[in-house]
């Protein structure tokens, strides 16, 4: 073991309560039990004060701190992050616009030292993960700029409805707002072979009260989520503290690179490395984006 891995399992992470080295063991199966069960049926599992709780100020400070270097560019969006044109039914779901105030950090102005940069790098938290999801292994993504993000969101702004282009999400909440900023999804609300319009268009209306779930977080609790199939959000931002967010991106595959257009949307930027994958990605499904 390294000793970045070292520092993550000893320092940072909670090894009694989720032994990462030993997940061959009870404690470590009963875990990974857990998680896939949540994760199968409910599309989403939280492991409570993953972080150690002497180490919460210092993730919050760390976070705080990069948080201004986030790309911050109020959007008019739809759930699917295509245009809106002619082509769309009236009473399609793409055709209702929401405003995307949230923000990210890129990846490259995320300090190597900080927390969630070594606890995203450490081979054995990768390992943990993969396990959770039931897959064989997982890869950082080769993106320079998305791999790992802190996601912000400011008083009066919020994360709006969406899907994700990956099939599974990894986060952890950094900071809390004073109000709001609830993260409201409805699991499995879509598969690979049915966008179920119908259902997304009650819930973006604000007639699928029925189909929303709402998950309490708190800083430091790790988040695994199956953004694919489930439609989220962040609700709007109250009080005078910003939301923020880590997010840890991996790829059942190596050498993930995001396209120019959503790289661009995203960081207000792109780099050699996106311009020369352009148009070399292979998608899983046939699902809007």
């Amino acid at each position: 073991m390294s000793t970045l891995e070292a520092l993550t399992l000893d320092h940072v992470v909670d090894t009694d309560r989720y032994p990462l080295s030993a997940l061959d063991g009870a404690e470590g199966q009963a875990v990974i039990t857990r998680a896939r069960r949540e994760l199968s049926t409910l599309g989403c599992t939280v492991l409570p004060d993953f972080i150690r709780p002497s180490l919460r100020d210092v993730l919050r400070q760390e976070c705080s701190a990069i948080a201004p270097r986030a790309h911050f560019d109020v959007e008019t969006v739809n759930v699917y992050n295509i245009a809106v044109d002619e082509n769309l039914p009236q009473d399609h779901p793409g055709r209702l616009p929401f405003e995307r105030g949230n923000a990210f950090v890129a990846r490259d102005r995320i300090p190597a030292n900080s927390l969630i940069s070594q606890l995203y790098s450490a081979e054995v938290f990768q390992r943990f993960i993969a396990r959770c999801f039931a897959l064989p292994q997982l890869h950082e993504l080769a993106d320079p700029l998305s791999g790992l993000v802190l996601n912000v969101v400011e008083p009066g702004k919020e994360h709006p409805w969406h899907f994700d282009t990956n099939e599974f999400t990894v986060s952890m909440l950094t900071q809390e707002p004073q109000d709001g900023g609830d993260f409201e999804y409805c699991p499995n609300i879509r598969s690979a072979q049915d966008e179920n319009f119908a259902d997304v268009r009650d819930v973006l209306a604000g007639r699928g009260d029925r189909l929303v779930r709402r998950l309490p977080l708190r800083p430091g609790d790790l988040q695994l989520f199956k953004g694919r199939y489930s439609l989220h959000r962040v609700s709007p931002v109250r009080g005078e503290a910003a939301r923020h967010s880590a997010i840890f991106a991996y790829s059942e595959r190596p050498g993930v690179i995001g396209s120019v257009a959503r790289t661009h949307q995203l960081f207000g930027r792109v780099l050699p490395e996106h311009l020369a994958a352009e148009g070399r990605s292979v998608r899983g499904d046939q699902l809007l984006d």
